[in-house]
């Protein structure tokens, strides 16, 4: 546990310095807004989620983002809208163009 009872590390962006960098610093309130950022080990933005300040994140969708990337990185298997952990994926390919829908139609 890290100090002050969180489970992962916080940081501070007084000025805005960091919410300038990736867009999401309101310079006319002085804060920056709900901006979430999925970065690979390569430093490229692989999504990103900016939300006005009555909307809050969604704390399950950002997990099931990572283990998808994570997935993906790790076997380079595609996955459909909604996937979660353990269901179907698709290895991508020529032969798929145009048909992908078949190979994902929902179970009954």
């Amino acid at each position: 546990m890290v100090d002050g009872g969180i489970p992962y590390p916080m940081l501070s962006d007084q000025g805005g310095n960091i919410g300038k960098l990736y867009g999401v610093y309101d310079e006319e309130i002085g804060v920056d807004i709900r901006g979430r950022f999925l970065i690979d080990p390569n430093g490229i933005i692989q999504a990103a989620e900016i939300l006005t300040p009555p909307v809050g994140r969604n704390p399950e969708e950002l997990i099931r983002q990572i283990k998808a990337y994570q997935h993906h990185f790790n076997t380079n298997e595609v996955m459909p809208s909604g996937w979660t952990e353990g269901e179907k994926t698709l290895k991508p390919s020529t032969e798929l163009a145009g048909k992908v829908w078949e190979q994902w139609k929902p179970e009954k």
